[in-house]
């Protein structure tokens, strides 16, 4: 992989015996495209061994619901999406993974499908007939006017029956979201302080608070039995001949690009950053039980930077590098790669920033609350951050003469009167 800057003040007295600067010779694109996959089946690999330990913990609190073994499975389930969350810049430009995304990151959710909510939430929705369906608690449930049998909650039911049910997105039975509300339960304190307060009670068969325990309990194994599963699966699709790697030579170096685009504006900037702010609404947080959404965001930018620069640092601190888009740029115009490093670089310290005030003065929900003139401030430093390094991905984008290349806008940054409508 070409070097670049890092290494500008390590090589300056060779500048005294070479006349004129040399741009790096470009990598071709196959090789680009064989670092992104290596990249992309690394980066799911982690988010399935971390899933894995997940499952584990999960099965220690099922067995043994106790404050302890609740705790290791929250910590488990932040674990999980650090790796998880690198994986979201593979998303957009491969319909193989986008198609498949909702499976396990889809949000936000009407929680009331899968279990007991507090009276606040409402009794029932207009756009959702599923709203308090509670599946928890109801073995028998009516969906588009039939009658369906919930008796055994299996992964194949969530998936098969639960998930999307009755056509609306919103009914989301399956992922990180919906194991993270088992974990949590529903975050009551607005724009406050504090996160869900599930207690390990909930699983207790013994000793059994907001009834149902037993059902509650295999509701959370068959999600996260069901989470491994379709790790399982994305890694397949990026190993020796599955799908993802074999479709690359058509996604091309322009769906890298799309997806890098799309995630950063569309995606993050827009609809998981933007609008909550606009609205100063804590339901439109990524992690709205866990209070975890800092992290979330965070690691999609640093995913972002990843694939541009063709290095991902995995789970065990191994190093997975190569020829990327970086090098491309470089060798056609240093001083772009020169300000793209440097946009990205400033999107992830305003995530670090962001993310050091949620762990030491206030939650991201805090943040976007309405009259918090700095933690508003702080959460739109990043948007703007992610803005303008899509700005330097378009610059890419015309500079390699690509075609195809469509990054997601959202409503939210390019028409915010709609938002409101």
């Amino acid at each position: 992989m070409t070097i670049r800057m890092g290494l500008a003040l390590g090589v300056a007295a060779l500048t005294l015996i070479i006349a004129a600067p040399v741009l790096a010779q470009a990598p071709g694109d196959a090789e680009v495209l064989a670092t992104y996959a290596d990249m992309a089946q690394a980066g799911y690999e982690d988010a399935l061994s971390t899933a894995q330990a997940l499952d584990v913990a999960v099965g220690a609190l099922i067995a043994t619901p106790t404050a302890e073994t609740l705790a290791a499975a929250r910590d488990a389930w932040k674990a999980a999406r650090i790796p998880y969350q690198q994986t979201e810049a593979f998303r957009f430009g491969n319909p193989i993974v986008d198609d498949w995304e909702g499976r396990v990151n889809a949000w936000p959710l009407d929680e009331g499908l899968i279990d007991y909510v507090d009276a606040s939430y409402g009794g029932e929705s207009d756009e959702n007939g599923l709203y308090t369906a509670n599946v928890i608690a109801n073995p028998k449930l009516l969906i588009d006017g039939v009658d369906v049998d919930a008796t055994e909650i299996t992964p194949a039911f969530l998936q098969g029956t639960l998930q999307e049910a009755g056509g609306i997105e919103s009914n989301v039975a399956t992922g990180y979201h919906a194991i993270e509300f088992l974990l949590w339960g529903q975050d009551l304190n607005g724009t406050g302080p504090g996160a869900g307060e599930r207690q390990a009670s909930d699983f207790d068969t013994a000793n059994c608070t907001n009834g149902n325990c037993d059902r509650r309990s295999a509701y959370l194994q068959a999600a996260t039995d069901l989470l491994v599963s379709d790790l399982q699966e994305m890694v397949g699709n990026w190993t020796g001949d599955g799908a993802a790697r074999a479709a690359l030579p058509d996604v091309g170096i322009a769906g890298i690009l799309t997806g890098l685009g799309s995630l950063s504006l569309g995606e993050v900037a827009g609809e998981r950053m933007k609008l909550g702010l606009l609205l100063h609404d804590p339901e439109e947080e990524h992690d709205c039980f866990s209070d975890n959404t800092h992290i979330s965001h965070l690691y999609d930018a640093v995913g972002v930077s990843n694939v541009y620069n063709g290095s991902y640092t995995r789970v065990d601190g191994t190093v997975v590098e190569g020829p990327a888009v970086a090098d491309l740029i470089a060798a056609k115009d240093a001083a772009l790669d020169s300000e793209i490093q440097g946009l990205l670089a400033d999107t992830i310290a305003k995530m670090h920033l962001m993310a050091d005030r949620a762990v030491k003065t206030e939650a991201y929900d805090q943040m976007i609350g309405e009259g918090n003139v700095e933690g508003n401030a702080v959460v739109q430093a990043a948007i703007d951050g992610l803005i303008a390094q899509t700005r330097g991905i378009e610059r890419a984008v015309a500079l390699l003469e690509l075609d195809g290349v469509t990054i997601e806008d959202s409503d939210s940054l390019s028409n915010p009167d709609v938002v409101f409508q």
